[in-house]
């Protein structure tokens, strides 16, 4: 059967659908442009020619995943609730117990970005975006006197490590944490860091 013709566009992002499957199926050391080809059944000069080389794909097939991730980042924060909904609704996605990104993708281009330059600024933009928008609606939840936080930025980088650090544990030693007892040390913290005790987070949701 013929393959529809696309645009450049949409081929584009064809191709980058199937390097984040790739990468996520045989990680990124190890895939390779012959793999991505394969999967879509078209040949190695087409993906090498919208993008020229594995970096450049790699790094766009993390770019394309960043921008999907803070799109959903910003639905959930832009709707119109409360500071504290809007920010329990953002943990809960990001945390590895919700239906976030695919910890494996991220995790691998941690690694692989303590080599590759253009995969480091990346992941370092995509990071700087996440904290920027966590502490921006915990900037608005203290003015609206929904909680009380000293530091907002802080907030969002200890929230953020902490749930990098579950990722990492949960999806590299399966067993290792229970998913139950991440999400309480989640909520535990979430409280902490905005002045409240575990039953007022979950009374102030509802």
């Amino acid at each position: 059967m013929a393959r529809v013709r696309l645009s450049v566009a949409e081929r584009r992002e064809e191709l980058l659908r199937a390097a984040i499957g790739q990468i996520e199926e045989r990680g990124v050391a190890a895939v390779r442009i012959a793999d991505v080809a394969a999967a879509l059944g078209v040949s190695n000069a087409l993906v090498l020619y919208h993008f020229s080389t594995k970096e450049r794909l790699v790094a766009a097939a993390f770019t394309y995943a960043a921008e999907g991730d803070l799109a959903h980042l910003r639905k959930l924060l832009g709707r119109r609730t409360t500071a504290l909904r809007r920010l329990r609704a953002a943990v809960r996605w990001y945390a590895p117990t919700g239906q976030a990104k695919g910890w494996r993708l991220w995790i691998e281009g941690w690694a692989v970005a303590l080599r590759e330059p253009a995969l480091r600024e990346v992941s370092r933009d995509l990071d700087r975006q996440w904290k920027a928008a966590i502490t921006e609606v915990i900037a608005e939840g203290v003015a609206a006197g929904e909680f009380v936080c000293a530091d907002p930025a802080g907030t969002a980088l200890r929230l953020t490590a902490l749930l990098d650090g579950l990722a990492v544990q949960l999806t590299s030693y399966p067993g290792a944490v229970a998913r139950s007892r991440a999400q309480e040390w989640v909520d535990d913290a979430l409280a902490r860091e905005l002045g409240l005790d575990r039953q007022a987070l979950t009374d102030r949701e509802r």
